[in-house]
């Protein structure tokens, strides 16, 4: 391993803030891509599932 210990990999020589920092901004950005684009595809459908209800409703 190239690490000796744990203590090791979470400083990484004194460079462990901004390397874990990095990371928890791509994992926080990359998440966010991912969820926000599916959050709104259910919104949408919810959304016409209603229309068409109320449609439906109408027309009876």
């Amino acid at each position: 391993m190239y690490f000796e210990s744990w203590q090791a990999v979470w400083t990484m020589g004194g460079h462990g803030p901004y390397v874990w920092a990095a990371y928890t901004i791509w994992f926080v950005t990359l998440s966010a891509l991912v969820w926000l684009p599916l959050r709104r595809q259910r919104r949408f459908l919810a959304q016409q599932a209603q229309i068409e209800r109320r449609r439906a409703a109408r027309s009876s």
